[in-house]
Order: C-alpha cells, then sequence, then structure tokens
C-alpha cells in the first residue's frame, strides 16, 4: 500500500463533516441489511423457495405466466414442469409487446416498467431486458451490501470521493417512450443528493457518445479532485484506456484544468459543455501545477501519482477480465487493493464479492431464483437440474436465471464454479461464456484457460501486452493463433518462447488440448501480428451495433467462431 507520510494530509471540509455523518446513518442501515442476507444465506433451500413464491406472484396476471400457467402456489418441480429451460427468443414476442407499451403481456400491474437495458449478446439484434422497480430495488440492495463490506474494510473511504464511469440509461425510447439504455446509469441517475456529494464525475457525462470525448472528460473533472479514493468502473480494460489517455493528453488536461476550461478537440456536446459549465469554470492553477510537477517527475502523468489517496478500485476480476489485471496494476501500483463487483449482467446480479483481490461471491439468493446445469450436461435433451443448496465445491455448473422483470428459467450461459459455501449458500466464480469454447477436433478450449495460459505465458517472459485474442485456424493441420498488434508484438526469438509457453500451458490446463498437440492433430500455436489500432478499431465497430456501450464492451480472449474472425481481420490475416 502507499505511505500516507509521503502524501500531504487532506483537510476535512464542511462537506466531508456532512457526508460522513450522512453516511454514518445510512451504513448502520445498509449493515442490517446485510446481517439479515447472511442469516438468509444460512437456509438457502428455504430463502429460494419463497423468493420463487414472490416472483411467481408478482407477475402471475401476465398473459406469459397465465399462458404457461405460472402460479404463486408452484413447487419448484411443477415450476420446472410448466415451463422449460428457455432463451431470450422465448421472451421476444412479449418484450416487443412491452416496448410499445402493453406491459401486461410480461408483468402485473403492481411491477412498474422503468427502462430496457441493451445487451448485444452474440447477435446483430439487440436483446431488450425489460427493468422493473422491484428488480431496480433488488439490484441496488446488492451493491449496497457490496459497499458496506468495501467500506468497513477501509474506512478511509469514507471521507474520499468515488470516480464511478457510468453509462448512459436513456440513450434513446421505445415506441411507448421507455428508455432503453445501461441500467449503471439509471442507478447514478437516481442518486438521493446526499449521495451525489460522494461521486466526483456528474451524471450528464454518461450522455457522451463519442469513447475518447467521454474519456477526456471524466479525466478532466477526476484530475481536478486530489481526494479520489476509489475508481469503480466494470471493466478492468477501461481503467487502462483512462490510464493511457491521461498520459497522452496530460499537456491538455494540465491547461484545462488550471483555464477552468474543456477542450474543443474533444466532441462533446453543446448541451452537456453547458451542464457542465459550472464544475469546469473554477479556474485550479495549484492543481494544475501538481499534476505537471508529478510529470515532469516521472517522465509521465500516472494516475497513481495524479491520485495519491486512492485505496480502492473496483472491477470485474473473474473470466476474461482477468487478463487486464497485470496492466491494470502497472498503472495504478503492484499493491492497490482490487474489489469484484460481482457477477452480473443485463439480465441480472447473480453474485455479491465480500472479499478483495478475488472474484469469488456469494450467490444473490435474495433478489432471483437460480438454477444451475452441470457444466457437462447443458444442451442435453434432459440434464439435471439443480437448486443453489444442491451444489458442489469445485463443480462447473451454468445458471438459468428467473427474476422480477419477467424472465424465467432463462439460460445465460454463463459458466461458473462453486468455491465454497456461506451457510448453505454457494460461492461462485465467473469463469466464462458458454459461447465462448472452440472446439476444432474436440479440445474444447475455453475462454478462461486462455486467459491462464496467456497470462502466464506473459508474467514468465517479463512481457506486457495491451490486448490478445486467440483465434482458431483451419489447415491441415488446424492450428491457434494469438493476435497481437505491432507494437506489443516481441522480438521473433522471444516470440517464439512466448508462444511456446502458451501452448504448453495449454496444454497443461487442458488434457484434450493436449492429446490433439501429442498426435498432430494440431499444431503449435503462433502469434500473429495486425496493425496498431486494430483492437480499438474492431471495438469501435461492436460498439456502433445498437445496445453496445462502452462500458459493457469485454474485449474477446478467444474467438471461435471462423467467419467473425474473418470479417474482422480478413484483409491482415491473409497478407
Amino acid at each position: 500500500m502507499r505511505d500516507p507520510k509521503k502524501h500531504p494530509r487532506h483537510r476535512l471540509t464542511a462537506k466531508d463533516r456532512l457526508r460522513a455523518f450522512a453516511g454514518s446513518l445510512f451504513r448502520a442501515r445498509v449493515r442490517k441489511q446485510s446481517k439479515r442476507f447472511l442469516k438468509s444465506a444460512e437456509d438457502c433451500r428455504k430463502t429460494q423457495h419463497d423468493v420463487l413464491q414472490r416472483l411467481l406472484t408478482l407477475n402471475q396476471s401476465s398473459r406469459f405466466s397465465q399462458e404457461h400457467g405460472l402460479t404463486a402456489t408452484l413447487t419448484p418441480d411443477e415450476f420446472r414442469a410448466r415451463l422449460p429451460i428457455s432463451d431470450f427468443e422465448r421472451f421476444r414476442p412479449y418484450i416487443e409487446r412491452l416496448k410499445v407499451g402493453d406491459t401486461q403481456a410480461l408483468l402485473g400491474p403492481q411491477n412498474k416498467l422503468l427502462m430496457f437495458t441493451l445487451s448485444s449478446g452474440t447477435t446483430s439484434d439487440s436483446k431488450f431486458i425489460p427493468i422493473t422497480q422491484q428488480f431496480l430495488d433488488d439490484y441496488r440492495r446488492g451493491w449496497q451490501i457490496w459497499g458496506i463490506h468495501a467500506y468497513d474494510a477501509r474506512p478511509g473511504l469514507n471521507h474520499k470521493n468515488i470516480l464511478q464511469v457510468a453509462s448512459d440509461y436513456n440513450r434513446y425510447r421505445t415506441p411507448a417512450g421507455t428508455p432503453c439504455g445501461n441500467i449503471s446509469g439509471l442507478a447514478v441517475a437516481s442518486q438521493r443528493p446526499i449521495v451525489r456529494f460522494m461521486y466526483t464525475i456528474p451524471y450528464v457525462v454518461s450522455k457522451i457518445d463519442n469513447p475518447l470525448a467521454k474519456y477526456y472528460t471524466i479525466l478532466r473533472l477526476g484530475l481536478a479532485d486530489d481526494n479520489i479514493g476509489m475508481i469503480t468502473t466494470a471493466n478492468p480494460s477501461t481503467l487502462v484506456q483512462l490510464a493511457t489517455l491521461a498520459d497522452a493528453e496530460k499537456e491538455s488536461l494540465i491547461r484545462d484544468i488550471a483555464d477552468g476550461t474543456l477542450s474543443n478537440r474533444f466532441a462533446v456536446d453543446d448541451e452537456v459543455r453547458q451542464k457542465l459549465q459550472r464544475r469546469l469554470a473554477r479556474r485550479r492553477p495549484k492543481r494544475a501545477r501538481e499534476l505537471e510537477a508529478l510529470a515532469n517527475t516521472a517522465g509521465m502523468l500516472r494516475l497513481s501519482d495524479a491520485w495519491p489517496r486512492l485505496e480502492q478500485l473496483a472491477i470485474w476480476m473473474g473470466g476474461s477480465c482477468a487478463a487486464y489485471l497485470t496492466a491494470v496494476r502497472q498503472h495504478f501500483g503492484e499493491t492497490i487493493p482490487i474489489r469484484d463487483h460481482g457477477l452480473s449482467a443485463s439480465e441480472g446480479r447473480m453474485t455479491i464479492a465480500f472479499d478483495e483481490d478475488r472474484s469469488d461471491g456469494v450467490l444473490d439468493v435474495t433478489s432471483h431464483y437460480f438454477e444451475f446445469i452441470p457444466e457437462a450436461e447443458h444442451g442435453s435433451a434432459k440434464p439435471t437440474v439443480l437448486e443453489a443448496h444442491e451444489l458442489m465445491a469445485d463443480r462447473n455448473y451454468f445458471i438459468l436465471l428467473t427474476t422480477s422483470s419477467g424472465l424465467y428459467r432463462y439460460d445465460i450461459c454463463d459458466v461458473v464454479r462453486c468455491t465454497g459455501f456461506v451457510g448453505t449458500t454457494p460461492i461462485l466464480r465467473f469463469l466464462h461464456k458458454g459461447a465462448h469454447i472452440s472446439n476444432l477436433t474436440g479440445e474444447k478450449v475455453s475462454e478462461s484457460q486462455v486467459v491462464e495460459a496467456v497470462r502466464h505465458a506473459l508474467d514468465a517472459h517479463c512481457h506486457r501486452v495491451g490486448f490478445f485474442t486467440l483465434t482458431p485456424v483451419w489447415g491441415e493441420p488446424p492450428y491457434y493463433q494469438v493476435l497481437l498488434e505491432s507494437r506489443d508484438m516481441p522480438a521473433q526469438q522471444i516470440g517464439e518462447k512466448l508462444a511456446n509457453t502458451i501452448d504448453y500451458k495449454l496444454q497443461e490446463l487442458n488434457c484434450e488440448y493436449q492429446e490433439k498437440r501429442s498426435t498432430g492433430r494440431l499444431d503449435p500455436l503462433r502469434l500473429v501480428r495486425l496493425t496498431d489500432g486494430s483492437w480499438r478499431r474492431f471495438a469501435e465497430q461492436r460498439q456502433a451495433r445498437l445496445g453496445g456501450s462502452i462500458e459493457q464492451y469485454k474485449h474477446p480472449c478467444l474467438m471461435p467462431d471462423l467467419e467473425a474472425v474473418a470479417r474482422a481481420f480478413g484483409d491482415q490475416l491473409r497478407g
């Protein structure tokens, strides 16, 4: 951890004291919520059966429930008999009715529709996921329980600010006028005034569509604040992009902070600029000189230097996101504590992470009803279906969700591993999306295996990269390749060692891959060079799709779809 003696003591202002007092009352209430949650976790089976009854009651008057015989009196076995395991297409016709104002298609009269989150999924058409008041209340409660553990672990955060990167919940509206966007934006927009004191970045910044302009504005506002204690955003790649941009644009940022301006080089709408004017107009020459001195001393502007009171990063750590933790620590310090957000998606929040530097989280058994399919049985005609209390440690499962927003037995295609229990409630670790499996010759390489193999190889050879993706290549025999931008490609000798180490680690992690390699059915793995800027262009293309926000975007560490690889990089790979 940083030595506090190296940095001047932050003097508490009247705003700090007001926030601490209000926060103490809020934390006392949330601690009671956390205790109730842990009490519920002791008897997972009873809690989950109560939740199922509550959810069935909530929407039992909807046409979907009536057509499928979903009533509040159903037992779990009866519930399964009435409705098969479902994907989005089962709900799409009903959600289309919601979009034009026919809420009774899927929701009960007391279950107010607030918005739709947009999930681009694996198809070109976005999935519109309804968010109701009950869903939002459960979502907030989960975050509050997460937050009390974070703040109790680090009491110094009580007097510090939060820098949050959120997306707009109102990007556009359905024909009935329902907002569509990101639930994190709704949570920010509906914060109470006393809570907003804690946040450095106002909600209006989420309205900036251009990623570069948005990140610059976040840095312009954030770097003016020397009392940042926590940074929270979903994807660790966002932190890497912020850190890289901060140094690249340090002269402009420092000048803007000194002059009370926001550079016109970035595409920020006049309406957003106007709403930010009061925050931006204050000139901060002293702060600008501090940042300039830091940059001159280090030869670059490092966010870890700019925010010396920073003591917590809140990001995803599991699945493919683990690939970027090394880069995050390079920018923010090797000892900076990281607390995982917990497993969540547009469709629901699944776990609450209680510990730092671990992606494992306790299943949020008080919000949704969960079912699980053993990984090996997923996709079979009659898979075993388990309730949460029936899981076994050190086994992998697919999750099914039943939520207050009208999704029932929804297969989100997430693969998780049970790593233990709190009471009888499982602790889960996200591994990868089920679709992220590559299978050329029966080897079934998963994205989590790719991430572990590449991270191991990079650490072994002291090499660092921005982004990477492993893709299959058909040939005689076929093989795998790791795509790297030119700036990240090592010299030939190191590159050969790096490729070999990745290959060996994959064999160690995947016995089928090892068998296919040893019998010559797969050729050795190779490194392939892409032009610099390829990943940025690839991300922009994906984000341009309906439903893609820069915070939702997850860089794929494994792309098993040969056609998608050809569309994205065909010219370079052929060259």
